[in-house]
């Protein structure tokens, strides 16, 4: 069953955060002196089992969605998420599975994740300097240990792969070049994020934005870019090839170029519940239905009356009023 919320806009993706947790401490997601030694995260009773996690991506399939993302935290950190994985590749309709890893553990889990049924992977990478990386991920690891897993995954077949960028001003911004560079001709592609307000713990601020236009004028001017037409409906990033054949780049521009009148996507957190903005400060308790004996039919049901009623556009209000409300961290429903 399809089904279209206030603005017409059908549910096609959803992206289901399989943990809190994470082994990096970036500073633009979960900074440390925020999630500390002694932040209190979820303990694994309130997380949803996989096959809780299995029974709802098979009802949001049957509601119309199309693609699933794994996430976090760091999904790959969520005991034998590899189970979890082919329990979801086995949903009839489901026609494409993925995951966003900050690449930690690739080295060691790609063949698994690919052979488990994983379709395809995203790599979190926001620079190729080694000071500049560990400075942001505030967990002393290496460029190389990322690049290292993005090649364990490419000979697992996990492709195309995807590599996102966070770019911020003052802090990497100088990268871009570097990156762009480094991934032309690979086969992989680069997706450069603007800097956004998610959650209400990074202390962001709208002067430390890098526009995607600013982002595409430089490489432009280095290696000539056209643009390119999107792959689907939806998507969230605006596509650019280079004129010399050796590949594409995206730029997600959320702050300064709002998607949100074709956004299809809703997010699930660790603990159950639906968030349908990346911006939203509420979520609707979908563990409470599923623990509480309700059927499938009813569960259906819910996911349905909660799409027809939404109506976020948040990047396209944004303004210094709405900066400032609290707001679902990035971390708990990943991005």
């Amino acid at each position: 069953m399809k089904i279209v919320d206030k603005l017409n806009r059908p549910l096609r993706d959803l992206r289901i955060s399989v943990t809190d947790r994470c082994n990096f401490r970036c500073t633009y997601c979960m900074p440390k002196e925020v999630f500390g030694k002694d932040f209190a995260f979820l303990p694994h009773k309130e997380l949803l089992t996989f096959e809780e996690i299995t029974r709802l991506a098979k009802l949001f399939v049957d509601n119309g969605v199309e693609k699933i993302r794994l996430t976090g935290g760091e999904p790959t950190i969520r005991k034998d998420i590899e189970k979890l994985i082919a329990m979801l590749a086995s949903i009839e309709g489901l026609k494409d599975l993925t995951l966003t890893t900050n690449g930690s553990t690739l080295v060691k889990k790609a063949q698994a994740l690919k052979e488990a049924g994983l379709d395809r992977i995203t790599v979190s990478l926001d620079s190729l300097d080694d000071e500049v990386f560990k400075s942001m991920n505030d967990a002393d690891f290496p460029v190389q240990g990322v690049l290292d897993g993005i090649e364990a995954a490419a000979e697992a077949g996990l492709h195309p792969i995807k590599i996102n960028m966070v770019v911020k001003r003052g802090v990497n911004d100088k990268d871009v070049l570097n990156m762009a560079g480094f991934f032309r001709g690979t086969g992989h592609v680069l997706r450069f994020i603007e800097y956004m307000d998610v959650g209400s713990t990074n202390g962001w601020k709208m002067d430390e934005v890098v526009s995607a236009a600013e982002i595409v004028r430089t490489i432009n001017e280095v290696w000539p870019l056209e643009p390119a037409d999107p792959s689907y409906f939806g998507e969230v990033a605006e596509r650019w090839r280079y004129k010399d054949g050796a590949g594409e780049v995206g730029v997600i521009a959320s702050v300064t170029q709002a998607f949100c009148s074709d956004c299809t996507r809703a997010r699930l957190s660790a603990d159950g519940k639906l968030y349908t903005c990346l911006f939203s400060n509420f979520g609707h308790d979908f563990r409470k239905l599923l623990r509480g004996g309700r059927s499938d039919a009813e569960v259906s049901e819910f996911i349905r009356s909660v799409w027809r009623i939404r109506d976020d556009r948040y990047s396209e209000i944004r303004s210094d009023e709405t900066i400032d409300l609290p707001k679902v961290e990035m971390s708990f429903i990943g991005g």
